[in-house]
């Protein structure tokens, strides 16, 4: 029997082209970054997730979405949580060139939660 490692739920939220190369990876990978996007964003809660897939993706995309995900504890230690805004506001700032590595740690599935139109 396998000992299974703790994991963090992170929360991403995304528009449509994005989750559709997630999609294209078998719900199991985050896409490269684009020259213009040096880091990843996972949030750290659910709320704040919603709120920027609600208000920035619909209104720039046409469409938010909502992706819940684990990723081993003790590899995103090396990743300090960041204070983007109010106390709720937290997410994890991954260099691009690190992001190989991270969807290397993301146990399970990415799985869509919520979807605004």
């Amino acid at each position: 029997m396998t000992a299974h490692r703790p994991t963090t739920t992170l929360w991403r939220p995304t528009g449509p082209v994005e989750l559709e190369l997630v999609r294209e990876s078998g719900w199991r990978a985050w896409p490269p970054r684009l020259p213009e996007q040096p880091i990843f964003y996972p949030v750290m809660n659910e709320e704040y997730a919603i709120r920027i897939a609600r208000d920035w993706n619909v209104k720039h995309d046409g469409a938010g979405f909502v992706t819940r995900f684990e990723v081993d504890a003790e590899f995103l230690r090396r990743y300090p949580v960041r204070q983007a805004g109010g106390r709720t506001i937290l997410e994890l700032w991954v260099p691009a060139e690190e992001l190989e590595e991270f969807n290397a740690q993301i146990v399970g599935e990415i799985r869509v939660v919520h979807e605004f139109r």
